[in-house]
């Protein structure tokens, strides 16, 4: 089984530790293609001029208060790399609380779980990276260019055949979903999962879809996988899964032999 992530915007820097190593990030077949991107990136934030980082700025999609996320990306390649489960940290990654799971639980879920990445592609959460700002949605000096584009082609390569076996869930936003879709021979094992939130507006059940705090259902639901130590062969059992962990589950038509729509529905955010 895989479960596929959306990274975070927030992120918490390692303090010590040894620079990351691609050759040790999960798909090493990879490492060619994270360290065009990678290279690309350090050489943009790393011009020093007040035109060239106003530029990099630009091309990063950050703020004139956000300078130091130009600095940190320049010193990539040397800074203190920790586990993803511990560097990204944002609204999902909170209520997932890997820290807190047991050594099975944690076990599990660095063996399930892939968080899609701007720069690395796709990672393990238990492969050390350092805290980096770089977006699907950012293009780089060529040769690299759009990065949805850049990693659409490299993916699959190395992805398609750990798709291979068991169900996938994808729990991505629709940029990073949109770097790597499931082959089509594994298409009827995956499903895409979006949360609804149901509220009763006089006396009537409305549901709309959650956008933001749709994130901290997400990182609920994969933990209480993970603690279940959940193993299904198929979405079927993935469905009976979540919804034996007390999830509300809906499926929704889609077509014949795709990836099939999952609706978690709640009542409260």
């Amino acid at each position: 089984m895989l479960i596929l992530l959306p990274p975070s915007e927030g992120k918490t820097p390692a303090t010590s530790g040894d620079p990351v190593n691609l050759a040790e990030l999960w798909l090493p077949e990879l490492s060619a293609a994270r360290k065009r991107v990678l290279t690309r990136l350090v050489s943009l934030c790393r011009r020093g001029s007040a035109r060239s980082v106003a530029d990099s700025l630009g091309v990063l999609g950050l703020s004139e208060g956000q300078r130091g996320e130009i600095a940190r990306n320049a010193e990539l390649p040397d800074a203190p790399a920790a586990p993803a489960a511990e560097v990204y940290t944002g609204v999902l990654y909170e209520a997932l609380g890997a820290e807190t799971l047991d050594e099975a639980a944690r076990k599990w879920l660095f063996e399930t779980a892939v968080v899609f990445s701007g720069l690395w592609g796709a990672v393990r959460l238990g492969d050390r990276i350092p805290a980096y700002r770089c977006s699907v949605g950012v293009t780089l000096p060529a040769p690299v260019g759009g990065l949805t584009a850049y990693w659409k082609k490299n993916l699959p390569k190395a992805l398609d055949p750990a798709a291979a076996d068991g169900p996938v869930l994808d729990l991505r936003s629709g940029a990073y979903a949109a770097m790597w879709t499931p082959p089509a021979a594994a298409a009827s094992r995956a499903a895409a999962l979006r949360v609804l939130h149901e509220r009763v507006v006089d006396g009537v059940p409305k549901r709309s879809v959650v956008s933001h705090f749709n994130k901290a259902t997400k990182g609920r639901l994969v933990r209480a996988l993970a603690v279940e130590g959940a193993a299904p062969e198929g979405v079927d059992d993935l469905v009976t899964a979540l919804r034996d962990l007390g999830f509300t589950v809906e499926e929704q038509p889609g077509p014949a032999g795709g990836v099939r729509r999952l609706d978690i529905v709640v009542a409260e955010l």
